[in-house]
């Protein structure tokens, strides 16, 4: 069985949490290799095949796993996935949220002396999506929500919108709110070094972003 000892630098960061599916290992924060892919469906099927292609099988001291929101199973897939890895390599599990490492990745491809505040919508279940805005430092400011679109659409107040919704937010954008850029993104694995330390959390804790939707006999919600 390979240990991360001899690795204690690197960091391995697995992202299943929405349509897009990502790996990614780094050196510090020099990305050694990593792959993305637009699946959609079949995550469980691909991720760790893809972990097993990077250097070492991906061996690292710590882990990074998207914990969401997004998609149930992606999610799952990637925490399970992680633990699995730590538990093995004695390694240590850190958790980022979809929605701040897709911010990030916005401001890094904004133009421009100065970077902007962003808002960021991305596809959530039941139609609704979901929308946190951050602002030009990249904090967020207000906490995460799953909405309607038409909710969501009329929260936006950045200049920029990014997320897998972004072109549909600068579509339906009413005439009497100045133009937004969009900015389509899905988290990338490969961008995990956007993220600001403060945007880690330990232990990975699943961060579905709305209400679960199975019931108990009786229609009690599970604990």
């Amino acid at each position: 069985m390979p240990q991360a000892a001899p690795f204690s630098r690197r960091r391995l960061v697995i992202d299943s949490a929405t349509e897009s599916c990502s790996v990614a290992l780094y050196e510090d924060d020099a990305l050694i290799a990593g792959e993305c892919l637009m699946l959609g469906r079949g995550h469980a099927e691909r991720l760790v095949p893809m972990i097993a292609a990077l250097p070492d099988k991906g061996c690292a001291a710590t882990i990074l796993v998207d914990s969401g929101p997004g998609s149930f199973t992606g999610i799952r897939v990637g925490l399970a996935a992680a633990r699995a890895l730590a538990l093995a390599w004695n390694a240590q599990v850190l958790g980022y949220q979809s929605l701040e490492l897709v911010a990030a990745m916005a401001r890094a491809q904004q133009g421009g002396p100065a970077p902007q505040p962003v808002d960021v919508v991305m596809t959530g279940g039941h139609g609704e999506w979901f929308f946190r805005p951050f602002d030009a430092a990249g904090r967020p400011t207000a906490p995460l929500a799953s909405l309607s679109p038409d909710l969501a659409l009329a929260r936006l107040t950045a200049p920029l919108v990014a997320g897998s919704q972004a072109a549909a937010c600068a579509a339906a954008r009413p005439d009497e709110h100045a133009p937004v850029q969009a900015c389509p993104l899905w988290p990338d694995a490969r961008s995990a070094h956007l993220l600001d330390s403060s945007a880690l959390t330990d232990g990975a804790a699943p961060a579905y972003g709305r209400a679960p939707d199975a019931r108990l006999p009786g229609g009690a919600l599970p604990a």
